[in-house]
């Protein structure tokens, strides 16, 4: 499953989900809402809204 990071390119427009913060660290604790978001082909991954830090997107099934 390929990972995208903040600020790269969105491939494909669909669902992404969180799979972990740039910077490797466990207590990401992402909110429900931040778990899944739906974005645009040529739109930029976002960082986590709560926190504003870097994160890992992969699509979501």
């Amino acid at each position: 499953m390929e990972r995208y990071k903040t600020g790269e390119n969105v491939p494909e427009s669909g669902t992404y989900e969180f799979d972990g913060l740039a910077d490797n660290r466990k207590n990401a604790n992402p909110t429900e809402d931040e778990k899944q978001v739906k974005l645009e082909s040529g739109e930029t991954f976002p960082p986590l809204r709560s926190s504003k830090e870097a994160a890992y997107w992969k699509k979501a099934k």
